[in-house]
């Protein structure tokens, strides 16, 4: 960010002495007081358990250029320490944001949906790299701090930006859309995720389409066909150009624009005349990639340049390892129904014996037993082998209850437990798959599962 930039913006910073000249100095910006360098300026941001301002003084003797401050808290700023004054220092950072996304050469990607977000951003983020350097955001950096420190750190030298945008309620997606002002705009699906914030499937609908709050008017959104709330929510706050994207099997393949062949056994999915080898297993990452093979196209990645693609999630999505002749589908990061049941059928495609172990689906409202036993009785209905179920209360009663016609059910509250079965059941061969929220911690099961 160059210093003239804030300037323009904001005026000389407090306490600067009238022959101050900051030339075209650039100057990077920290708001975490714990990574705060000599020369950058700070941002103290208010949590709801901190407050980044009670730091001024240490930043002061760190040497930082100066400081943005809420007005409520300039008494905190050290005398003669440089600084501006602004109602809101969220706001002010995601208003640094946008000023520096202006100053960019390069498109801009956003992303949101109910499920499948990371991966797709993955998958964008791959199939941009023959444009050159890709800049995208990285592990949870989906939110109202996340997104801007994503734009922020890129540089004349990357030729697209992709940035992943999450939300827990109405407004959030809005504002981050705003700090963007992205090019192409991508929803990835319409689910239950947070459904217990937001109340209904259609009010999880508008705040994904918050994403085309500052989305350019001459820009391109990407949907998945054939979801008829999604449209009905899109009629009201879109009139511009989107891209629909389904699989030739799907009821969605007769509204579609991009139309994917997809070839289960040889991991391919056809289009355009082009043959594209899957780089992640399943259906529902086959229509993950047909979103992105249109955004490639959109900025100007012929389709046929992508038949080969690599691509590297970060852990606990989408992750296939060997644990002596275990092969086990690590799924343990997050989940949402939705989630569940494609990674339920993905298991299913699976060659040998098959069990998973599913863990609560959190935020789910009202809605959450009901849901819970859905994707039990899914496991039932795939005819798994075992199932472990990591619950409590009405949620576990509801799920075991949806899968008793299973030959191994196990119901344990905590993921330790649900080594005590495994041991019993696995055998060389055997295929494992693990899904939970995060606030379950699934992951923490498998230095226990059995080496079979």
């Amino acid at each position: 960010m160059q210093l003239g930039a804030l300037i323009a913006r904001w005026g000389a910073p407090q306490g600067a002495p009238q022959e101050w000249e900051p030339g075209s100095a650039e100057v990077e910006i920290c708001t975490d007081s714990r990574q705060l360098c000599a020369g950058q300026l700070f941002i103290p941001l208010v949590g709801e358990r901190f407050d980044g301002h009670a730091f001024l003084p240490q930043a002061a003797a760190i040497g930082a250029l100066a400081a943005v401050v809420q007005r409520d808290r300039k008494d905190l700023v050290p005398k003669g320490f440089l600084h501006w004054l602004v109602d809101d220092t969220l706001e002010a950072y995601q208003q640094l944001a946008l000023l520096h996304r202006q100053m960019l050469r390069c498109p801009v990607v956003a992303v949101t949906g109910s499920a499948g977000k990371t991966t797709t951003r993955e998958l964008i983020r791959s199939a941009l790299l023959p444009l050159g350097p890709v800049q995208a955001s990285r592990g949870n950096e989906n939110n109202d701090i996340g997104v801007p420190l994503t734009l922020m750190n890129a540089g004349e030298q990357h030729r697209a930006v992709v940035v992943e945008m999450g939300m827990r309620g109405l407004g959030e997606i809005e504002r981050l859309s705003h700090a963007a002002a992205p090019d192409v705009a991508v929803v990835t699906n319409i689910g239950t995720a947070h459904i217990g914030r937001l109340g209904s499937r259609e009010a999880i609908a508008q705040a994904k389409l918050e994403i085309t709050a500052a989305l350019r008017q001459d820009g391109l959104l990407v949907v998945p066909a054939g979801d008829p709330l999604l449209e009905v929510a899109l009629a009201r706050v879109w009139s511009g150009r989107v891209a629909r994207v389904a699989l030739a099997d799907e009821d969605g393949a007769r509204d579609a624009d991009w139309i994917g062949d997809w070839e289960e056994a040889a991991g391919v999915i056809s289009v355009n005349g082009s043959r594209i080898h899957l780089p992640l297993d399943g259906r529902h990452n086959a229509r993950n990639l047909l979103l992105a093979l249109a955004v490639a196209a959109e900025l100007g990645v012929p389709t046929a340049a992508l038949t080969q693609m690599a691509v590297d999630v970060p852990g606990g999505r989408n992750r296939r390892q060997k644990i002596g002749g275990l092969t086990l589908l690590d799924e343990t990061y997050n989940a949402s129904p939705e989630a569940v049941l494609a990674a339920l059928d993905l298991l299913a495609g699976q060659p040998g014996r098959r069990f998973a172990v599913l863990g609560t689906m959190l935020e789910l409202g009202d809605q959450s037993v009901a849901l819970h036993r859905q994707v039990a009785a899914r496991a039932a209905a795939l005819g798994l082998d075992g199932l472990v179920i990591v619950a409590s209360g009405a949620e576990a009663e509801a799920m075991a209850q949806a899968a008793t016609a299973l030959p191994r059910l196990a119901v344990v509250e905590e993921p330790d437990l649900a080594a005590g079965p495994l041991q019993q059941w696995l055998l060389s061969g055997d295929v494992l798959l693990l899904k939970a929220s995060r606030g379950v911690a699934l992951e923490r099961l498998i230095p226990l599962l059995p080496q079979v």
